[in-house]
């Protein structure tokens, strides 16, 4: 059991490592428009209907960007909004040419401010486990810890996950029924439910490495006292039976 517990932690931080960095790419798209961060958003739909408008219009993380018509990627992206809502009214400062279904709901408006507070919140986290994750290569106590705090990174990222999926397939709905055209950013889609899969399976593998890491040096000295003990007790037994048949035999 004794190389058990640091293969594990090491297996862990990887885990933990890949999950954070896939978050970092989907917080920092719209603050950092280079690449390869300048190829990532959330829903891009047609907005040439809407006066003062990017058409089309790319929801980020921070930002609205446009789409360069040659390379694809994010450009002309508007002010850094800390906890940018997705609410195409608030946004554009105008209801004309906005799809019915984006109009008098705060839905939207919830669902992306909570998805981002809980993205930071499960980052945070992610980062508190790379540092316990250090613990746990040489500890059992660390290994527990470890899990602990990678199963909250994991529950935030989750919520995160699904709030981000709810409003960006519901709004890349509502844009279709108004006949317009809208398509979900695939690789943030894909960078929150890969980042909630590794912390999943980080939480798992730091609590077989508290578990099944046992102290085997301890474990052999409680074996080694255990024999100890039956031998004398063996002894013991064989020198009365030994006495016994001497005063049997005596005259």
């Amino acid at each position: 059991m004794g190389p058990t517990r640091p293969i594990l932690a090491f297996l862990s931080l990887i885990l933990v490592g890949g999950g954070v960095l896939l978050q970092f790419f989907t917080i920092l798209t719209g603050a950092v428009n280079s690449a390869p961060l300048n190829r990532f958003y959330f829903l891009e739909a047609s907005t040439s209907g809407i006066a003062d408008a990017r058409n089309p219009s790319r929801w980020t993380f921070f930002a609205i960007c446009g789409a360069d018509p040659s390379s694809g990627y994010n450009t002309n992206c508007g002010a850094i909004v800390p906890a940018l809502p997705f609410d195409p009214p608030r946004n554009f400062g105008t209801e004309e040419g906005v799809p019915e279904q984006l109009l008098n709901t705060n839905m939207y408006f919830l669902l992306s401010r909570f998805m981002f507070a809980f993205y930071l919140i499960a980052l945070f986290f992610g980062a508190i486990a790379l540092l316990t994750g250090l613990l746990a290569l040489v500890s059992r106590l660390g290994g527990y810890i470890s899990s602990m705090t990678t199963s909250i990174a994991l529950f935030f990222q989750t919520l995160a996950a699904t709030l981000m999926t709810v409003w960006v397939v519901k709004g890349r709905d509502a844009f279709r029924a108004a006949d317009m055209e809208a398509h979900i950013g695939r690789y943030l889609m894909a960078f929150a439910w890969a980042s909630m899969a590794c912390f999943f399976l980080a939480t798992i593998s730091f609590c077989l490495g508290g578990k099944l890491g046992g102290d085997s040096t301890r474990s052999s000295g409680v074996r080694r006292t255990r024999s100890t003990k039956s031998n004398r007790s063996r002894g013991s037994f064989i020198d009365t039976e030994s006495q016994r048949k001497v005063r049997d035999y005596s005259p």
